[in-house]
């Protein structure tokens, strides 16, 4: 294994939300007056933090989003969840060879703790995360395209940068990675390969990635 440490990003890259998300976001800001499509959604905010939403929409009107805005969004997204989530095909398999062989792994992920855990209970992913493998962009300042949430999980796991690759399906991921002096292997499923130009590598079958680190 060429790395020291794999760090998957969580939405698109281990659990199948972007969809659910993306819609329900689309969704929510055009019934408050942003209208919004799915695929705007996904453009604009697909691995971002929430607080790029706020400033986007904000920048765009002139208006803040309400002060509930977090806590009615999150609120349906985790109810789709429990309905509808479902591991990203191949994922399980990457996490049980890298356990098995004992590759160090983690998840940075821009959305909040309580998401990636509601995410992963509902999956069955949870099994491969203690709490010691799980870095949120709510435990450092600024989320992604900064690089801090990944050299946070970096420094935490006690691997340097250059000995760490990213596992991320957006660009504002990839851009993250890169500015942080880590490889980053790009998941097309749902992005196109020329939205993650500047990925090390990029690749379409998640349930290919553990060969493809060797």
């Amino acid at each position: 294994m060429r790395y020291e440490l794999i760090i998957f990003d969580n939405d698109g890259v281990l659990v199948d939300s972007e969809p659910i998300s993306n819609t329900l976001l689309a969704a929510y800001l055009t019934e408050l007056g942003h209208p919004t499509s799915y695929e705007e959604s996904l453009r604009d905010y697909m691995g971002s933090a929430m607080h790029r939403v706020h400033d986007l929409v904000e920048e765009r009107t002139g208006r803040p989003l309400p002060a509930d805005f977090d806590e009615v969004f999150h609120a349906r997204v985790f109810a789709a969840f429990e309905r509808e989530l479902e591991p990203v095909p191949g994922a399980v398999q990457v996490l049980e060879k890298l356990a098995a062989d004992g590759v160090p792994y983690c998840v940075a992920s821009s959305g909040s703790h309580e998401r990636i855990r509601v995410g992963h209970r509902k999956t069955g992913l949870d099994r491969w995360f203690d709490e010691g493998r799980v870095f949120s962009s709510q435990d450092v300042g600024r989320g992604k395209p900064a690089p801090d949430l990944f050299l946070y999980a970096a420094e935490r796991m006690g691997v340097p940068p250059e000995k760490c690759v990213v596992v991320e399906d957006s660009p504002l991921g990839v851009q993250a990675a890169v500015a942080a002096g880590m490889d980053v292997y790009g998941f097309t499923a749902m992005t196109p390969a020329d939205r993650l130009a500047g990925a090390t590598r990029l690749f379409s079958d998640m349930g290919q990635l553990a060969d493809l680190l060797v």
